[in-house]
């Protein structure tokens, strides 16, 4: 991991919802909303992006830990925000503040996400 990554940084990305996104395991009769996993996925999905240029040689972070509550529904095709924070460091842990906005401005989702920086080699079990 990179001195470059500090505490207090923070990122974003913008996605427009898709029907896969959507509650289709819940049956054809669900409405087309954006789903709990999907949210999930943009919050650690701009963890990892934010993360990759901080990474040094043979590194990746692996999460951990999701905490994690969808607050209001937004429709499918409707864009959705992933705002993320670092707030500690601890080792090769990394702690983050992560929120999801949609379109309207309404935060539909907020928690927190934990990651650790691995050796790619070492997690896939090739040392």
């Amino acid at each position: 991991m990179k001195d470059s990554l500090t505490t207090g940084m923070s990122s974003e990305r913008t996605i427009t919802t898709t029907p896969d996104m959507g509650i289709v395991h819940l049956g054809p009769d669900a409405p087309q909303m954006y789903s709990t996993p999907a949210m999930v996925q943009l919050m650690e999905g701009t963890c990892v992006e934010f993360l990759t240029p901080h990474m040094d040689a043979g590194e990746q972070t692996v999460g951990f830990h999701i905490d994690v509550r969808h607050m209001a529904p937004t429709p499918i095709g409707q864009k959705v925000t992933g705002k993320i924070s670092l707030d500690e460091i601890k080792g090769r842990r990394l702690k983050f503040t992560v929120e999801a906005y949609n379109e309207d401005g309404t935060k539909i989702g907020e928690g927190i996400h934990e990651r650790a920086v691995v050796s790619i080699d070492r997690f896939a079990g090739k040392e």
